[in-house]
């Protein structure tokens, strides 16, 4: 799609609906009632099976430590939070990290186990375990100061404009934001349910993911997993979100 057709689908798209200056909406409410009613209902939800898998990998003694993440942290429902205060400065590893990270960060250090692979079905299952754990509680990224330049690496991102269609993020969730796109409408990126299940992707994903994909659709050359580039923006989206509730693991067209 050519960077005019895309300013045409905006400017001719039909359906959409002002925003008041300052009101914030989470994707879920952009869903129409179908797509609610399924993320809502937890025998409905196909992200649930990914947190099924979580609940069991919780419980699990894994690496040469033979330990359970619940050896650590005793019942999950004792995690309600933390993933809302993600990403987060960790001070085992002297950096920024995201909840993916952080899992990882237990895996290779208290559990002396090898890392999981970004996106693998391991890595998701935990996320959303944890993610679960927190629904309904406000985002609430770490006040930090080490995190400060991080955010505003991110925000500089959100705004670049970049790939041959030469767009930010912010022309479209920013500028954009509630008009249709072919048919869709376009949300205002706020990440309160990832990791989310997409009926594009038929699987559950991550943020860094869906933040991978947008800037392909950019046109732009994608970063590597392990890129800090995705770590900034996810580090400013939050932030964005602040005090928005987390509706994790969400669903998602």
């Amino acid at each position: 799609m050519t960077r005019l057709r895309l300013a045409v689908l905006l400017a001719v798209s039909t359906g959409s609906f002002a925003l008041a200056q300052g009101e914030r909406r989470s994707g879920y409410q952009d869903m129409g009632p179908a797509l609610q009613k399924m993320q809502d209902d937890d025998t409905a939800n196909p992200a649930m099976l990914f947190v099924q898998a979580g609940a069991i990998a919780w419980n699990e003694k894994a690496g040469a430590a033979a330990k359970s993440c619940a050896d650590c942290h005793g019942d999950a429902t004792g995690m309600k939070g933390v993933a809302a205060r993600y990403p987060a400065f960790a001070a085992d590893a002297g950096r920024p990290v995201d909840l993916e990270g952080r899992i990882n960060l237990c895996r290779t250090t208290h559990q002396q186990a090898n890392a999981f692979a970004p996106e693998s079905d391991g890595l998701l299952a935990l996320s959303a375990y944890l993610a679960l754990q927190s629904r309904g509680q406000p985002i609430a990224p770490s006040d930090d100061a080490r995190m400060t330049a991080l955010r505003a690496r991110g925000e500089a991102l959100y705004k670049r404009r970049q790939g041959q269609l030469n767009l930010s993020c912010a022309s479209c969730h920013d500028d954009n934001a509630g008009k249709k796109l072919a048919g869709a409408t376009i949300p205002q990126a706020h990440p309160t349910g990832y990791p989310i299940y997409r009926l594009e992707w038929q699987a559950l994903g991550s943020l860094k993911r869906r933040l991978r994909n947008c800037v392909i659709g950019l046109r732009a050359e994608p970063w590597p997993y392990d890129d800090s580039e995705y770590l900034a923006l996810e580090s400013w989206l939050m932030e964005r979100a602040r005090g928005m509730p987390m509706d994790a693991p969400g669903v998602r067209p």
